[in-house]
């Protein structure tokens, strides 16, 4: 779900996985021990997709739901 918190904290309803790239700072002090953080949002992304949350609308671009 804290993916879910960084992609609503953008403000806006469509947005591209890089914009994501402004929340890697604050996604690694919620989870000091992934270091991983870059590739675990694009899965969480996916995860998200999955589960209504996002909707994909072409390589690397989402629409908020």
């Amino acid at each position: 779900m804290d993916v879910l918190t960084a992609v609503r904290s953008l403000g806006k309803r469509e947005f591209a996985a890089k914009d994501m790239n402004a929340k890697i700072k604050d996604l690694s002090r919620l989870h000091p021990n992934n270091h991983h953080v870059r590739e675990k949002i694009r899965q969480q992304l996916q995860v998200l997709r999955d589960k209504g949350f996002v909707e994909f609308l072409e390589r690397g671009n989402y629409r908020l739901r």
